[in-house]
């Protein structure tokens, strides 16, 4: 991708900034998502992949940026320079993001691209093109804790100015319990994909895991990948995608979004990446709550989801 390319991309945002604002959710199959999604549906679910393409599937904050940014220097053996090339959007596009002309779409930024792609998306199992199954695509899912995962989307709803006003914290989990949050429930995103894992062959990977040994889990990537890099390379791939220098990284920390869209003033794209600081936020009587409810609705799947390590 040229520097020219890498521009544009930041410069188109920048030039549509004055008309972004935070969009309303529109339901897409019982799901809401942002209207500028909804408006888009047809084109969205039409997509036709190539079977080289990879998938990498998530809730929103549950390690997207960190598990792109790995997939692509195991693709490019650890050159920390190529994948410099360009911004994490621009390299692994938003398969179903839609934004006011001049920001390229998802899908126009993968029409750019040839095949193998790694495409990003947030949609839950059910809403995701056919054609991914249909082509026996890859899919790799990452899946963070329910609670760590709430914190991380509060904060990152206040600072994204696209999304729907947040409300106080209070209100807010019991958004997150009903479903109510752009890309809908919690629950049933990581139950869709779980429960299809082996039928569709997705490798499906926890957050908590990839915080407590990133090599073990960069190692299990490569492998589900067919890829063979060396020792060295993984070490130096662990390295790269701390999440220190993952937020000190211009092309995988979200500094190319301009301010009137995402406001790092309010809270960085980055911003702490722990397990269990969930217990900084949630009073003791959130904390039974939300534990109640969580039981209800996990209780017909076994997924081993930890909140501390």
């Amino acid at each position: 991708m040229s520097e020219e390319k890498q521009m544009s991309y930041s410069e188109s945002i920048e030039k549509a900034s004055g008309s972004l604002g935070r969009f309303p959710l529109i339901p897409v199959r019982g799901v809401p998502l942002m209207s500028l999604i909804a408006n888009n549906w047809d084109s969205i679910w039409d997509f036709r992949p190539d079977p080289s393409d990879l998938l990498i599937a998530t809730y929103p904050k549950a390690g997207t940026t960190w598990t792109q940014e790995i997939v692509d220097l195991l693709i490019h053996n650890g050159d920390a320079e190529i994948c410099k090339r360009a911004p994490t959007p621009v390299r692994s596009p938003f398969l179903e993001i839609f934004s006011p002309p001049p920001i390229p779409s998802g899908l126009d930024l993968l029409k750019t691209m040839d095949p193998p792609r790694v495409i990003k998306t947030h949609l839950p199992f059910q809403l995701v093109p056919p054609a991914f199954w249909e082509n026996k695509c890859k899919a790799i899912y990452v899946a963070r804790n329910a609670k760590d995962n709430l914190v991380s989307y509060y904060f990152f709803d206040r600072m994204n100015l696209t999304q729907p006003e947040p409300g106080p914290w209070e209100g807010y989990i019991h958004k997150f319990m009903q479903g109510q949050l752009s890309w809908g429930p919690w629950y049933d995103h990581v139950k869709g994909y779980w429960v299809e894992r082996e039928k569709r062959n997705i490798l499906y990977i926890f957050y908590e895991d990839m915080k407590e040994n990133p090599r073990r889990e960069i190692e299990r990537i490569m492998r589900y990948l067919d890829l063979s890099v060396s020792d060295e390379v993984i070490s130096r791939i662990v390295e790269l995608t701390s999440f220190k220098n993952m937020k000190e990284n211009p092309m995988a920390n979200y500094s190319c979004i301009p301010a009137p869209v995402f406001d790092q003033s309010i809270s960085s794209f980055m911003r702490k990446g722990e397990v269990g600081d969930w217990r900084n936020h949630f009073t003791p009587e959130q904390s039974k709550m939300f534990d109640e409810d969580y039981e209800r609705q996990m209780k017909e799947v076994n997924i081993p989801f930890r909140t501390l390590i």
